[in-house]
């Protein structure tokens, strides 16, 4: 009992770091503020969004959604903006799992694509939810 009243700040430190490793789990795999499948297909179909793969180009091959452009996340600032000229319409960017299109979004909005999403969960989400996917 004395070790848990001596070391209280260690114990809750620890307990808020499992929680913020665990959150992911939680909430489904999603980033804040990342697009489902079905509202990416409604941006698409609404507001006519460019969908951009981040993936390398052998991940893009082996299955991407319809329609997509591929711009590996490595390149995406350098051909961003000769690929998608209109930084008005919706920007959609997609990935394996949803982390490196999260990352993406933050080099789109750099270079004034106010209106990048990311697809949260990636082409896993969207297969899950049994949307076209092209190879």
């Amino acid at each position: 009992m004395n070790f848990l009243i001596a070391n209280w700040t260690l114990i809750l430190l620890a307990l808020v770091s499992g929680g913020l490793l665990a959150w992911p789990l939680i909430s489904g795999g999603r980033a804040a503020g990342a697009l489902t499948p079905t509202a990416a297909v409604q941006l698409m179909n609404r507001e006519k969004a460019v969908v951009v793969d981040v993936c390398e180009t052998a991940e893009y091959a082996a299955g991407h959604v319809t329609g997509a452009k591929n711009i590996p996340l490595a390149e995406l600032e350098a051909k961003l903006p000769t690929t998608v000229k209109n930084k008005t319409l919706p920007l959609i960017l997609v990935c394996a799992s949803g982390a490196r299109s999260a990352r993406a979004v933050g080099v789109a909005r750099k270079l004034g694509y106010e209106k990048a999403q990311s697809l949260g969960g990636g082409m896993k989400a969207w297969r899950d939810a049994n949307l076209p996917v092209e190879t």
